[in-house]
């Protein structure tokens, strides 16, 4: 057989294989369910028009001593002080690089202060850990304080307090202190 004569055959028998494969793939396919696949949010349309509220807000800043702080939320609604949201979580930098990320069921910006509640957790990249039913963190300056009790898990042991402070320290340099007071116990787990 000649080149010539087969380039003709294959000119033929190649389309005609496409083209049986295609109407095999198209007569054997399988049914798809286009609807079960399509997601539709599970909200109540009413009840949304009559609620002021948001979805997913995030408030960031930058207070007067360099400190970044960013506050998010699943939703928000306006309160009588503020706002009012739930699932809250907030992010806060200080320029020497300390970092706290805060976690709390319900929050809100209120009068210069971000306040978490509801049971608070706080976790700094110096390793600490600590649990507060609520702690405020002023968005003027660096200060993170919780003044109805906490307890820490610190690198070197647990601490329980009636009060937490975490600001700049009172030279005004760039280190932060972390204050326990009002009945401080310390265990000391080396």
């Amino acid at each position: 057989m000649s080149r010539t004569r087969i380039v003709r055959w294959l000119r033929v028998l190649l389309p005609l294989l496409a083209l049986a494969l295609l109407s095999t793939m198209f007569l054997f396919s399988r049914e798809s369910d286009v609807e079960s696949r399509i997601p539709y949010a599970e909200v109540d349309a009413q009840a949304a028009a009559r609620e002021n509220r948001i979805v997913a807000p995030e408030y960031s800043g930058v207070t007067g001593d360099g400190a970044q702080l960013t506050l998010r939320a699943a939703q928000a609604a306006p309160g009588a002080t503020g706002g009012v949201a739930g699932d809250v979580a907030l992010d806060w930098q200080r320029p020497d690089g300390l970092r706290a990320d805060l976690t709390a069921p319900q929050g809100g910006l209120t009068d210069g202060a971000v306040r978490l509640e509801g049971g608070v957790r706080m976790t700094t990249s110096s390793g600490w850990q600590l649990d507060a039913p609520r702690i405020d963190a002023q968005t003027g300056s660096a200060i993170i304080e919780a003044q109805e009790g906490v307890a820490a898990d610190a690198p070197f042991g647990r601490i329980t307090a009636g009060r937490m402070r975490l600001a700049p320290g009172p030279d005004g340099d760039d280190a932060a202190i972390l204050n326990f007071s009002d009945g401080v116990r310390l265990i000391y787990q080396p």
